[in-house]
């Protein structure tokens, strides 16, 4: 019997490539996103279906839980939908900060929350959660995207407690830079001011020591590791980036690290 895993912010990048990575490996897989009608290539696979969400939307959420349980059986849900917020915090709008939370953080949490009883009552289910290497380290220029990525951990670590009651798991999957259309989906606040670490940060992206930049294929196969592999595994590392920025934190220690990339970064210590 196929299985089928459930998919949010299937659109592009990271999304439509697990969509098309399962399916190729048996699964049914249903992707979702704001507008399904513009979606091309996805709508060509057999057993890939295309539907309608909203993550910001609970009342959306709650009707296409019903909708599509009412005939398939979901056996994963992998939480994806999500962008980016850069730029300086002084500088972004209220709204744009409560899109950033409303998407990235509260749209999990509502999908999660949704599908409980539905896992509950199936006495089985599995979450998957993107989450990235700013969930467990940081950057500059980008505190409202670093924080709904560390709450995702927290949420998820916890959740975990909760939901081993009843046969339900909940992973993480941290990847680090992908090759996508993520950098071109963002939005940006001003960062006037701020022209010394906002270079630094660009030298250091450009000679990969802040981050890489992996093919979305290869972050893709983790999600299917994690969906697969039978493990009682919170986090997953997805990328070499991802992997050694975690080894190195760990091994030097939290502060260590955050006094390492303030240097780096050219800027003062403060006492």
């Amino acid at each position: 019997m196929r299985k089928t895993i459930l998919i949010t912010g299937a659109s592009a990048g990271l999304g439509k490539a697990t969509a098309k990575l399962f399916q190729s490996k048996g699964w049914n897989a249903i992707a979702t996103m704001r507008n399904p009608e513009k979606e091309t290539e996805l709508i060509q696979l057999e057993n890939v279906s295309l539907v309608s969400l909203d993550v910001t939307n609970v009342s959306q959420i709650n009707e296409t839980l019903k909708s599509i349980t009412a005939h398939q059986n979901i056996d994963v849900v992998f939480n994806n939908a999500g962008y980016g917020l850069g730029g300086a915090l002084e500088y972004a709008t209220d709204e744009q900060i409560l899109q950033q939370i409303e998407t990235n953080l509260t749209g999990v949490i509502r999908v999660t929350k949704a599908f409980i009883p539905y896992f509950k009552q199936k006495g089985e289910g599995l979450f998957i959660t993107t989450t990235s290497i700013f969930g467990f380290s940081s950057c500059p220029l980008s505190s409202v995207y670093n924080a709904t990525k560390w709450a995702l951990e927290g949420f998820s670590e916890s959740i975990s407690y909760d939901l081993a009651l009843f046969n339900i798991g909940i992973k993480t999957v941290a990847p680090g830079g992908i090759k996508s259309n993520f950098v071109n989906a963002m939005q940006f606040a001003d960062t006037n001011g701020y022209e010394v670490v906002n270079e630094s940060m660009r030298k250091l992206i450009s000679n990969g020591q802040l981050f890489q930049f992996n093919e979305v294929e290869e972050i893709a196969e983790v999600i299917y590791e994690a969906a697969t592999d039978g493990k009682d595994q919170l986090r997953y590392l997805a990328g070499k980036d991802s992997v050694e920025t975690f080894q190195q934190r760990s091994k030097i220690g939290a502060e260590n690290f955050r006094i390492e990339l303030k240097q780096k970064l050219n800027l003062p210590i403060v006492i």
